[in-house]
């Protein structure tokens, strides 16, 4: 088994698929930006703009191939989990940062000091019903997630095998149901 957790407590307790370790996350899009459908019929994206250092680093570090995404609405009525992504390209130079005509443009950003990193992901699953924020909330089994802790507004964050493995619960679906 190869681990590729390089030593981050958050992603310690990551579990397997097939052969290699496996991270979990969740990224937030707001659905009239980039809905889950959306993702779909594209077949995959890369997950550009992000302009925070903390989920920059994450995405630099952290996110792996084949690693899973809870694909979260948020910005929405109610906001929720709509489906589930993977990684499907480690983080790279996000070339939006180096467009003068993107609205994610950064003037300090250059080909030799790129400042800000994308990675791609792809559809795995379309959750039949959403799992609503405040029903995560309610759920014991998610005391703790980052989601849901006061002041937690990171668009790309870390997310436990057990709460992971709860959301899908809700979802009636485990684990294997993925792969």
């Amino acid at each position: 088994m190869i681990s590729r957790t390089r030593g981050n407590t958050n992603l310690k307790r990551a579990g397997t698929i097939g052969v290699y370790m496996v991270a979990y996350w969740l990224m937030k899009s707001e659905p009239h930006v980039y809905p889950y459908e959306q993702l779909v019929a594209d077949g995959s994206t890369h997950w550009d703009g992000v302009r925070n250092y903390q989920a920059r680093n994450i995405m630099r570090d952290n996110m792996k191939l084949g690693d899973l995404v809870l694909y979260y609405h948020s910005n929405f009525k109610p906001p929720h989990v709509a489906g589930i992504a993977r990684i499907c390209r480690e983080g790279y130079p996000d070339f939006t940062a180096q467009d003068p005509k993107s609205k994610y443009f950064d003037e300090k950003a250059t080909p030799e000091n790129p400042r800000w990193i994308m990675v791609d992901i792809e559809p795995v699953m379309k959750l039949d019903e959403i799992i609503p924020l405040e029903d995560i909330k309610n759920n014991p089994e998610c005391e703790g997630m980052a989601l849901i802790r006061k002041g937690q507004r990171l668009s790309v964050q870390p997310v436990d095998e057990d709460h992971f493995v709860a959301v899908l619960r809700m979802a009636n679906l485990q684990l294997s149901d993925l792969s």
